[in-house]
């Protein structure tokens, strides 16, 4: 019997790691595999003093915390480096929300991003040596001119004005849910529920794209949005180091993002997925650059490569045979009065007293109407 240790490395969050950890109890795969039988713990990671060559006890960590605290950040790369513990965002690609890299990922590789500029700090580091430094090297500038010329600022990036669809993707692994997104609305109301707002043409750019910069970065927890004008897609934010996995805001699409998160989590802890640190990025330069193909075939060529990374027949194969009752007990959690009883807890500590039933009754509602539409698909 082998029992392998999910670790969760958390800040302030407590409704989705709670939600993670009954739906896991409930599912308690027990997976024959090579010859054994593999079972699956989870545990809330302390902050702690360690040893470099100290073994670590756990096989994967989700990490929610080390994009802004640095003493976690360097325990995760010293368990990538020495102990093949399993990471989801490689830590060395995925420090502070470098944003811009990623900008320059994708632009290399032909997608449409908004014309981008990176300015040199407002607020200087705290560092002696930054005024000596500036005054001889820093050049002025004139901030208007720059947010003339770029047509709109925001993170200095040109607006994409008079858009006819706004979409936010949550990629885990080789699994992506594009949603129907207003950034305009409260955040409890910016995830539509609506199905059929893309064509497939543009479905499959923008899953490609979500997928290929989480492949090229190798982050496979991570979330996107991508603005699409008169057909045209462009991405405009994909470096979320802690993407989206609230209640709250997620509604309709919590359970099948939890789903996706113990999947992925558990596919690689039983198969022993190792991380791969090289991000190869050659590969993916050799189809940006290659004259002979056109957009449709670069993006199938690109598609070839994320299936590669994230063994996508392998992944397909291990949940049709030892996961195939996941989205089933998905919704018997969704449905049973334990969630119920967690999701009140997590309203009341959202929202002021005086909304409490009204939000209680959106909830319900929503996560009620996933179990449905799930259960009817699967029924004959």
């Amino acid at each position: 019997m082998a029992t392998h240790l999910i670790g969760l490395l958390l800040g302030t969050e407590d409704d989705w790691p709670t939600a993670f950890e009954q739906y896991l109890a409930r599912l308690a795969p027990r997976i024959e595999l090579d010859g054994e039988t593999h079972e699956v713990a989870t545990e809330r990671v302390t902050i702690e003093p360690f040893d470099l060559r100290q073994p670590v006890r756990h096989a994967l960590v989700i990490d929610r915390l080390a994009y802004w605290y640095d003493h976690p950040r360097e325990w995760l790369k010293k368990i990538a480096l020495m102990d093949r513990a399993y990471l989801l965002n490689n830590p060395f690609t995925f420090q502070a929300m470098e944003k811009h890299a990623g900008y320059c990922a994708a632009i290399r590789l032909g997608f449409e991003v908004p014309a981008t500029w990176l300015l040199p700090h407002k607020v200087p580091p705290e560092n002696e040596r930054f005024a000596p430094t500036a005054s001889r090297y820093n050049r002025a500038f004139d901030l208007a001119a720059v947010g003339e010329r770029v047509g709109y600022l925001m993170h200095v990036q040109a607006g994409v004005e008079g858009y006819d669809i706004f979409t936010r993707g949550l990629a885990i692994g080789p699994q992506t849910m594009v949603t129907h997104y207003d950034p305009t609305k409260p955040l409890h109301l910016r995830y539509q529920v609506d199905h059929d707002f893309l064509t497939p043409e543009l479905g499959n750019e923008i899953v490609t794209f979500g997928l290929s910069v989480g492949a090229f970065f190798r982050w496979e927890f991570n979330s996107f949005e991508v603005i699409v004008r008169d057909g045209a897609c462009y991405p405009i934010d994909f470096a979320n180091a802690t993407p989206d996995m609230a209640i709250i805001s997620l509604h309709y699409y919590f359970p099948w993002a939890l789903c996706a998160l113990a999947k992925w989590s558990l596919y690689c802890a039983v198969t022993g997925r190792a991380m791969r640190l090289d991000t190869e990025i050659g590969r993916w330069y050799a189809v940006a650059d290659d004259p002979g193909l056109g957009w449709e075939e670069k993006l199938a060529a690109y598609r070839g490569l994320v299936d590669d990374y994230y063994e996508a027949d392998r992944f397909a194969e291990f949940c049709d045979r030892h996961l195939a009752n996941a989205e089933e007990c998905m919704a018997d959690y969704i449905a049973s009065g334990e969630f119920d009883d967690h999701l009140v807890a997590t309203i009341q500590r959202a929202f002021p007293p005086h909304e409490h039933e009204q939000f209680i009754a959106h909830y319900r509602g929503l996560l009620g109407a996933w179990v449905n539409d799930q259960r009817a698909a699967v029924s004959p």
